[in-house]
């Protein structure tokens, strides 16, 4: 495999403490929308490091434990998909951001944001970044954490109501997920407020 070189970028601004936020599982019909928080230092630099997306699993594997070792602060925080259809998966999405700031160890005074809209968390600035797990470290940490935690909160909830391919899908829609739904109904732990379209299977 030829070496990488990263073009993320390591801060936004060379003042302050920095915390990069993104979640997963907001497309998902099952489950919970989780959201990482992470605060590297401004010198951070990792060649594999990026959007979550474009990495295997077994690359996003090693990369937790980078991450965790070598962050100053890191937080995972889910919202269940009771919560989200109470009050719509934006709001959930942005509130597991909040949970996961909330919990961190040190106090962030800037939150890069991945995507185009955030709801102000309390006395702490925020710029929103579309594409931002591919722009920026914190980001892309973020992005994986959240990822590999609700990939393995889906396989384990596939033991518990087997049958959806989760342990493949994470939740999300693909054709065997909606056959499933189709065939067996919607599990305790579905998104009632999500539509789920099959017109017509052959």
């Amino acid at each position: 495999m030829q070496n990488k070189v990263s073009t993320l970028l390591s801060y936004y601004s060379p003042n302050g403490i920095e915390a990069g936020l993104d979640e997963a599982g907001r497309g998902c019909l099952a489950g919970p929308v989780v959201a990482a928080a992470v605060v590297l230092s401004k010198d951070f630099y990792h060649p594999l490091l990026t959007d979550s997306k474009k990495l295997s699993a077994k690359q996003r594997e090693t990369l937790i434990e980078v991450i965790k070792t070598e962050s100053i602060a890191y937080a995972i925080a889910e919202v269940d998909h009771a919560k989200i259809d109470e009050i719509n998966i934006y709001k959930a999405s942005v509130h597991a951001m909040h949970l996961a700031v909330e919990q961190l160890s040190i106090r962030p005074d800037h939150l890069l944001v991945d995507g185009n809209r955030f709801i102000e968390y309390p006395f702490i600035s925020h710029t929103c970044i579309v594409k931002g797990d591919s722009k920026f470290f914190s980001i892309a940490a973020a992005s994986i954490l959240a990822k590999t935690y609700r990939d393995q909160w889906m396989r384990e909830a596939a033991l518990q109501f087997p049958g959806y391919g989760w342990e493949r899908n994470a939740g999300y829609p693909t054709l065997e997920h909606r056959k499933a739904v189709l065939k067996k109904g919607f599990s305790p732990i579905h998104r009632k407020t999500f539509r789920v379209e099959i017109k017509e299977i052959s």
